[in-house]
């Protein structure tokens, strides 16, 4: 496989991330009935295995930012945008951001502790992203749909983040209120 980097980090190019996720949810859809799963018969005698877990955890918030859908689009991105975004943090160094602007196209943020690649960009709309925290194992992405309404003056991000490993959902949870939410407020009230 050949791997691009983004300063040093490893990434593979848009054909290679789409094989690798493909495999990755074919895997868990295999490794999930092997885990819990239950057997029906029907009424022929013939057995199926079906799987509904309830472990996932999940997370979403909504968040409303005095400015157009526009800008917040562009601010989440755009990677001079997102670095200046991230420079009003005060409990981290984040160092730049360099975001990818097309579908298939990958991100570094917060020093590389966050990677990923974008799945779906709708300007103004909507951005779907194959998200990870570096230190999670290998192949491990959720995914991180932010979807953009306007309201009143403003922009209404309705935020879903799925898929992260079990366990991890208070610490990302409060992670994008204090990294993301918390730093675009104070960028768009400047």
């Amino acid at each position: 496989m050949s791997e691009r980097t983004i300063s040093n980090y490893k990434l593979f190019s848009r054909r290679e991330f789409s094989g690798c996720l493909g495999s990755l949810l074919s895997t868990a859809a295999i490794a999930g009935t092997a885990f819990g799963s239950t057997r029906t018969q029907d009424a022929g005698g013939a057995g199926s295995a079906t799987e509904v877990l309830h472990t996932a955890e999940s997370i979403h918030q909504e968040i409303v930012f005095q400015a157009s859908p526009a800008r917040v689009y562009a601010a989440l991105t755009d990677g001079a945008q997102f670095t200046k975004v991230t420079a009003l943090l005060t409990d981290m160094a984040a160092g730049p951001a360099q975001i990818s602007r097309e579908v298939g196209g990958p991100f570094a943020l917060f020093g590389g502790r966050i990677l990923g690649r974008h799945v779906e960009l709708v300007p103004n709309v909507r951005i779907v992203q194959a998200w990870r925290v570096a230190g999670w194992d290998e192949g491990i992405y959720s995914i991180a749909k932010f979807v953009l309404k306007e309201e009143r003056a403003g922009t209404r991000i309705v935020f879903d983040h799925t898929g992260f490993p079990i366990g991890d959902g208070e610490h990302l949870a409060s992670g994008w209120k204090a990294h993301y939410w918390e730093p675009l407020e104070k960028y768009f009230s400047s």
